[in-house]
């Protein structure tokens, strides 16, 4: 979990566009029964999309020239069922 409160939080998780998107992913399971552990009653989901990922660098299949690779990842904003929402608007994801 990204972050954490008393009311909810964001999970992220990552996927591959190839292979079914934010929602084929098979972490997307997880995340979901991680907002399902936090929020026994039910969560409401506040806001989803794509978040800054990772980058990783290597080396090439050519030598001497690099790949560079970017993760993609994706972010539930989500509060549980039943908590107070205070006069603060949700803070929004952090996009590309």
């Amino acid at each position: 979990m990204e972050q954490e409160s008393a009311q909810g939080g964001v999970v992220t998780y990552s996927y591959k566009q190839d292979r079914g998107g934010p929602m084929g992913s098979p972490y997307r399971k997880q995340a979901l029964d991680l907002m399902q552990a936090k929020c026994g009653g039910g969560s409401r989901l506040l806001r989803e999309g794509e978040v800054l990922g990772y980058t990783s660098a290597g080396m090439g299949t050519i030598e001497g020239t690099e790949d560079e690779e970017r993760g993609r990842r994706w972010g539930i904003r989500f509060e549980c069922k039943g908590s107070e929402r205070g006069d603060k608007p949700a803070e929004s994801l952090q996009h590309k």
